[in-house]
Parts: structure tokens; sequence; C-alpha cells
């Protein structure tokens, strides 16, 4: 038995409380308390190969009871927000009743890492991207890796709020309040975007009622506003005829960056992905851009904006941006909620 595997939940539980989700916060603790190696399911997550914590376990098991209760899973929609929460006997008879009842389904979720595609996250990537623009004075050639269905490819469709200050339509149907702290006025200016793409090894296709139930299963279910704001999204990008591209991020990423276009700022970018990547894809993607940032020019630089956690950071995630050959810039830009709350402007300094 891996010993960090039962801890996950106890720490995810005291992530989602802090995050505002008491509902999930009780189903971790259910299962860090009642989970066994009597189901394929529990003998799989406490006996995980892996890191448990970079693996997030404990939130694909919540996403895959979330996901039965979005496909009209009887027991479990009646314990699922938004009715009232249930007493804490009948949520644990719901959840052991659904993994006797759909043990293979559960643990045949557990394959994927967590695909939230938190559309909040735009609110945090916006600055960084204005930055970009500011310095290279050049539209943005925008690669995601990691992107799920591709909501925040199209950051610039959004309306943001950061306290008194907006950026976007006001029409726009997906619109998102961002606390912002700290460092200059929120952003502003004009924003051009050449082109962009996105990989992900198992898109989420917007148009497929079963893909988007899977997407949004990993928002916790008693958080409104968190998915009301994924199902707009998912609306939008249903209507587009561009997909996400189902690749390796490593090969994803040496193709595009093969060839650095004159006129343009090639910019990767990715958020919350980094840390269920393997080593070797890590070493991969890091010989890539640094080859390509060797051929970085003022008239075709490159850019490397991301949103991940850090372990020395308790806050929350970390927005870094590098661009090549404009210093080289190498900066931690600011600390963010990871789901796009609030937002600390540290800048480039």
């Amino acid at each position: 038995m891996n010993p960090a595997a039962r801890e996950n939940f106890r720490q995810q539980a005291g992530w989602c409380e802090r995050l505002g989700s008491p509902f999930t916060a009780r189903l971790c603790r259910l299962l860090h308390d009642g989970l066994d190696e009597h189901s394929v399911f529990g003998e799989r997550l406490l006996n995980w190969p892996g890191p448990p914590e970079a693996d997030a376990i404990a939130l694909r098991a919540c996403a895959a009871f979330a996901f039965l209760a979005r496909q009209g899973e009887p027991n479990l929609v009646k314990l699922y927000p938004p009715n009232p929460p249930a007493d804490e006997s009948a949520l644990e008879r719901g959840i052991a009743q659904a993994i006797r009842d759909f043990d293979a389904e559960l643990t045949a979720f557990l394959d994927s890492a967590p695909q939230t595609n938190e559309v909040g996250r735009s609110a945090i990537l916006l600055p960084g991207y204005l930055e970009i623009a500011a310095r290279v004075g050049l539209p943005l050639s925008i690669r995601e890796i990691g992107a799920s269905a591709g909501l925040n490819l199209w950051f610039d469709q959004y309306y943001y709020a950061y306290g008194d200050s907006n950026w976007g339509s006001a029409k726009a149907s997906v619109r998102m309040a961002c606390e912002w702290r700290g460092g200059p006025p929120p952003p502003s200016g004009a924003l051009q975007i050449a082109d962009r793409r996105g990989c992900d090894l198992a898109p989420i296709d917007p148009s497929n009622e079963r893909s988007r139930n899977r997407m949004l299963s990993y928002v916790w279910a008693d958080q409104n506003e968190r998915l009301a704001r994924a199902e707009a999204a998912m609306r939008l990008a249903a209507m587009r005829p561009d997909r996400v591209e189902a690749i390796d991020a490593a090969l994803f990423v040496a193709r595009e960056f093969a060839a650095l276009s004159p006129g343009q700022a090639l910019t990767l970018t990715h958020t919350i992905f980094w840390q269920y990547l393997s080593d070797a894809t890590k070493t991969a993607l890091r010989a890539t851009i640094a080859e390509a940032a060797g051929r970085a020019m003022p008239e075709s630089p490159l850019a490397w904006l991301r949103l991940e956690a850090e372990s020395e950071e308790k806050r929350g995630a970390v927005l870094r941006l590098s661009i090549w050959p404009h210093g080289p810039i190498d900066a931690k830009l600011a600390v963010a909620s990871f789901h796009g709350a609030w937002f600390e402007w540290q800048g480039v300094g």
C-alpha cells in the first residue's frame, strides 16, 4: 500500500475547504476514512504507483463520482448539489453503493489526469499575455499544451472585471471577476492574436455531451459560479470548427517550434499541467524550448507563459514568464488563485 495515497485525500479536503467547496471536502474525508481494498477502485487508489499528490488521485476519485451523478445515476444524483446536503451516513452509504455497482466504471475514470480546463485561469493569463505584447510589439501565436477542451485558448473572447477596471467586450457571454492585489493597475490595451492551437493526449470535445460531462465533473459540484462559467465557455467552444489536437505535448511543441515566423511572437502556455508530465516529457520540452530560444530574434521572439503549482508557494499557483531574446526575461509575474478568484501582481521587476 502507498502510504501517501490515503493522505492525499486528507490534504485535498483541506484545499477544498479553503477554496470554498465544503461538499468536495466532505467527500474527500469520507474516502480518506472509508476506502479499502475490497473493490478494484479502492485497491488501485490505495496502491497508486506514482506520487499521489502530483497525480491528484483525490481529484480523480471525486470526479469519477461526479461524472456518474452528471450521467444521471439516481442514487448519486439525489446526494449531489443542487440538492440539499445529505447527512454523513446517507452520503457514506451512497458512495459505498456506487463503488459496488460501478466499480469498473469508477476505476477506468482514474486513468486520466484531471481536466478541469478552469476557464477562470484566463483571468490570470491575460495580464501575462498583455505583458508579452507590450514588450515585443507583435501579434501572439499561441500554443497551449494540456489544453483539454481549449477553453483558455479563447481568453480574448471573454469579459474580465478586475475591481473597478475591466477588459474585453461587455457583451461577452463568458464573464469573470478577479480580485486584483498589489502591483500596477489592472491590464489594459489591445491584444492581437495571429493564431492559436492546442494539444492534449485526451482532448475534450465540447460538442459531445459525454465529453462535456466528463470535463464538468472535475469542477466541484457545489461551486455554481464556476460551473456556469465553464458551461458558457463550452457552448462557445462547441460553435467553433477547430478542436484541440490529440498528440503528446513534447511532439506537439517540437513540431510547432521547428520554425519561428517573423512578425509574431510564438507563445507556449499551460496551466496546472506540468505536474502530470513524465520526467522524460519534461526533459524533452525543456530541450525544445532551449533550442528554439537560441534561434529567437527581435522580429521572431519566443515566450513561455505558465501558471503552475510550486512547492515553496503555499498561497496559490505561480504565473511565470520567459521571453527570448528580449532580456532574456525570466520572471515570477504573480501569485494567483488556482481558479482565478484573485491575482497578486509582482511584475518583471
